[in-house]
């Protein structure tokens, strides 16, 4: 049976935990703080305002939430960070609202899918941050996240990454973070490498207890709760009296930032769930392989944290679209041209916001409305994990491949990449396809990850199994206001 998280497991290792944190004046955030910032103690805030975003300071795990106030250092919290998309933008009349991830520490939200997978461990005795180094797989954000949030909490850290994943994510991990970092053969597509490197440091090194992003659930959980609360909040700040919840569509990835449709579908019962992909690995639409330059959602499988039953539609995006259009949102000229068209000057501003899988997000969101028909009343709801700032180095070898960026360029980006998305692609599921879909998951998990075909039918069946699984963070915050009791750091700030 799927193991729930809800009890000490190791009163040695708790220990510990409890001596390290403090020792480094370490206090660990409730879920329900990261939800709603305004029950963070003011003592916490009062500190936070001399402490730079990204800074390396227990405290920024009070900064892991949506509703961060804008600002490098210094900032409190406000209302969730969103930015609408204009049909000026878009071309389409259905309302694009997307959540803004920019503003995490690290620059992306994994940061909060690595800490609901982290801490669970630590409260219950199950990492032991005095003797464990955690191993962070991923595919780009998720272990720069992973390897941030345990140097807050006193611990060491190993990032596994593709070797052909952006330079800064590299230079990032070693020089400020200091965690030891492997580089696995390939792209963003070659999962199963990162996986076979996660095999040795199983045979070889017991101090090591890997966090993998794809088969975590506490990665689900904390999307569930934080990025669909956070959602829902973003739709209540646009909504009209006519409005409609009509779509949420995410990148797949590891499946933890979908979740939040599982969230969105108890108030919108008609909503349509969208999983966006990469068409040159259409894994999820075709069984389809290859490689791709769309950073930050790895495929070739389909996660074991996905409730593929909850997954109405599938999309796959030509990643060479979203490189255009990422030269066109953030060249002078890309500006230029998009002012000329119409397009206010706060929307250019705020393009930059929006990293390369974010543009995939906003593409399948135009694909949605235009094959759904959708209307002005119509509201999808779609993710900016990252920004454009953690792709600097992508711009420059555009520049090197294609030349520099002209306003004729920047034309036939805009007509051709957005202006001229269709409905190609993309496949409206019915139950067998679905289930077809989570069958998938046998030969990526049971055959090479060694999980029981049990659980793997207990995932498709089971009808309460999710909603324990998402709903775990309750208990997680009894603990974990438990432990910060036994550490005293709280009371003595």
């Amino acid at each position: 049976m799927i193991q729930i998280i809800d009890q000490i497991t190791n009163e040695k290792a708790l220990e510990n935990a409890v001596k390290r944190f403090r020792e480094k004046q370490i206090v660990l955030p409730t879920f329900e703080q990261q939800r709603n910032p305004d029950l963070i103690p003011d003592k916490i805030k009062d500190r936070l305002r001399d402490i730079g975003l990204w800074e390396i300071n227990p405290l920024n795990l009070f900064r892991i939430t949506w509703k961060n106030e804008p600002k490098e250092k210094g900032g409190l919290f406000g209302k969730v960070n969103y930015l609408e998309l204009p049909k000026e933008i878009t071309g389409i009349e259905a309302r694009i609202v997307m959540l803004v991830g920019k503003w995490f520490p690290t620059g992306a939200h994994k940061v909060g899918a690595a800490y609901g997978c982290l801490a669970p461990m630590i409260i219950t005795g199950e990492y032991d941050p005095t003797y464990h180094k955690a191993v962070w797989p991923s595919t780009g954000n998720y272990c720069r996240g992973g390897a941030f949030d345990s140097k807050l909490m006193g611990s060491e850290s190993v990032a596994i990454l593709p070797e052909e994943m952006s330079q800064e994510r590299f230079t990032w991990l070693r020089d400020e973070i200091g965690s030891e970092v492997i580089a696995t053969p390939g792209c963003e597509s070659n999962v199963k490498e990162i996986y076979d490197a996660c095999w040795d440091i199983r045979r070889t090194r017991p101090d090591c207890i890997i966090f993998n992003q794809f088969e975590e659930f506490g990665n689900a959980a904390w999307h569930y709760n934080t990025t669909g609360q956070a959602l829902e909040e973003a739709y209540n700040l646009v909504k009209t009296p006519k409005s409609n919840l009509a779509a949420y569509v995410s990148a797949t990835g590891s499946a933890g930032t979908i979740a939040g449709g599982d969230y969105l579908r108890h108030l919108a019962p008609g909503l349509k769930v969208v999983a966006s992909e990469a068409l040159q690995c259409p894994t999820l639409l075709m069984n389809g392989f290859g490689g791709h330059r769309i950073e930050g959602i790895g495929d070739k499988h389909v996660p074991w944290v996905h409730n593929v039953k909850n997954t109405d539609v599938v999309t796959a995006i030509d990643d060479e679209d979203c490189m255009r259009l990422f030269r066109l949102f953030n060249e002078k000229e890309g500006h230029e041209y998009l002012l000329a068209e119409g397009v206010d000057q706060q929307t250019i501003d705020q393009l930059p916001l929006l990293g390369i899988s974010c543009i995939a997000n906003m593409l399948s969101a135009i694909k949605t409305a235009k094959y759904y028909e959708m209307t002005g009343e119509d509201v999808i709801l779609t993710i900016a994990t990252d920004s454009a700032d953690l792709y600097k180095s992508r711009l420059e070898e555009l520049k090197q491949e294609k030349g520099e960026y002209t306003r004729l360029q920047a034309a036939r980006d805009f007509e051709k990449c957005i202006l001229g998305t269709t409905v190609d692609y993309m496949k409206e599921l019915t139950y067998p396809e679905r289930k077809a879909i989570h069958n998938l998951k046998y030969f990526t998990w049971v055959e090479q990850q060694q999980k029981e075909v049990e659980d793997l039918n207990q995932l498709w069946y089971d009808r309460e199994i999710w909603p324990k699984l998402f709903n775990q963070v309750h208990r997680w915050d009894e603990l974990i206001k438990e432990f910060n009791e036994s550490t005293g750091v709280l009371k003595k700030l």
